[in-house]
């Protein structure tokens, strides 16, 4: 694995694995026990996003993207908006029982015992989900993965040469993370299109933010937890 993985892919990778890890250890804590499970999800925020941080100066693509510029252009900006909108409402439609890997479940209800909304878990949920998880996911799935399908030394790739087979292989794994597969297959289609051609990876991380943004406040106002 030495010779596979570069020096630059574990600050891609360990976030990521830190997620997952936090997620099943949500999975496997009883709903009754000493620890309420749903605030593992507010712990995992804050672990995440401080790993994040940590990193942050390792994160070239951000800093230092393909192009002219660091900033994204408005025009680009715009396109990654419509996508992201777009990608949300075929997540909120392509629900068919053959479109879904198992059943879903609402496996974090932010409800007392008393009907109640418990907005501190909604908020940490939201901004995990629309914060956090696109800066975290784009890095692992689109900035490192994609890239490294095509050649271990991943960052000495151009977004814009990335091959059919990476975008294919990555966005296939992708969407063996995610219960709704038709949808995460054009989420990840979509995600890796928006890097290829903006060569920035913030392009993917607005539309993934706002995919995630607007399906949070969706969920909330319409009480669809099992999208959660």
């Amino acid at each position: 694995m030495g010779n596979l993985l570069t020096p630059a892919a574990w600050p891609r990778i360990v976030p990521f694995v830190l997620f997952m890890a936090l997620l099943a250890l949500r999975g496997v804590l009883p709903a009754d026990g000493a620890v309420d499970p749903r605030w593992v999800y507010p712990a995992c925020v804050v672990v995440v996003s401080g790993c994040l941080v940590f990193y942050w100066k390792r994160y070239t693509e951000l800093q230092r993207p393909y192009g002219e510029t660091v900033r994204l252009g408005w025009r680009a900006a715009l396109v990654s908006i419509v996508v992201g909108l777009v990608i949300f409402k075929l997540w909120v439609v392509l629900t068919e029982p053959w479109m879904m890997l198992g059943e879903p479940t609402a496996t974090f209800v932010p409800v007392d015992e008393e009907g109640r909304l418990m907005w501190g878990l909604i908020v940490f949920r939201w901004i995990g989900a629309a914060l956090m998880v696109p800066v975290m996911e784009e890095l692992f799935w689109r900035s490192f993965l994609m890239r490294w399908v095509d050649r271990p030394d991943f960052e000495s790739i151009d977004p814009a040469r990335v091959s059919v087979k990476a975008i294919a292989l990555s966005t296939l794994v992708f969407m063996l993370a995610h219960t709704h597969w038709l949808g995460a297959i054009l989420a990840g289609l979509a995600y890796a299109l928006l890097y290829r051609y903006t060569r920035s990876l913030w392009a993917p991380i607005l539309a993934h933010a706002v995919t995630n943004g607007v399906l949070g406040v969706w969920v909330v106002l319409n009480g669809n937890w099992q999208f959660w």
